[in-house]
């Protein structure tokens, strides 16, 4: 599946994405209760009936949110959950990644250089610094260098995630 960064506003990201936690978590009590509220008046008072309510509850805010979630609105944080799970995918090969960018592998080179600036936006988008210790800024280097040796763009704009198939995952 082929991943395009994209560029986001960081502040629209952070209020969308505090408003739509705020919404679904307002969902969540409503429903919990709701679903609780009408459980134990049909059944009479449990503990297990306002457990039961409240799984219900939260599964009808995922079914909700599941239904919302390809609206115009939702662009920027489907976007960032998008970027973690590709980020997420990379993570689980950065050690094959690694040995195969010493062996000048096109394809490892672009996936850590994904995976570097995917962590760099995700920073941004957060509103956190990205916590470069002196490894990953050695490796970033040792990228860049390596780029320019193959006479490669910088940056890399897409990923295809089928191509961390080539590399056994460890």
């Amino acid at each position: 599946m082929v991943f395009t960064l994209e560029h986001h506003d960081p502040e629209t990201y952070r209020r969308k994405a505090r408003m739509i936690s705020f919404a679904m978590a307002g969902q969540l009590i409503i429903f919990g209760l709701l679903f609780s509220m009408l459980l134990t008046s049909t059944f009479g008072s449990s503990f297990w009936l306002n457990a039961l309510g409240v799984l219900l509850g939260l599964l009808a805010t995922s079914a909700l949110f599941a239904a919302l979630r390809e609206r115009p609105w939702m662009t920027e944080v489907r976007y960032v959950w998008q970027l973690k799970h590709h980020l997420s995918q990379v993570s689980g090969y950065l050690s094959q990644l690694r040995k195969a960018v010493e062996e000048n592998n096109r394809t490892a080179l672009d996936l850590l250089t994904f995976y570097h600036q995917g962590m760099a936006q995700l920073a941004e988008l957060n509103g956190r610094t990205t916590d470069d210790d002196s490894e990953r800024l050695a490796e970033k280097m040792q990228i860049k260098i390596k780029r320019e040796e193959m006479g490669l763009p910088p940056q890399v704009q897409s990923i295809d995630t089928n191509d961390l198939q080539a590399f056994k995952r460890g």
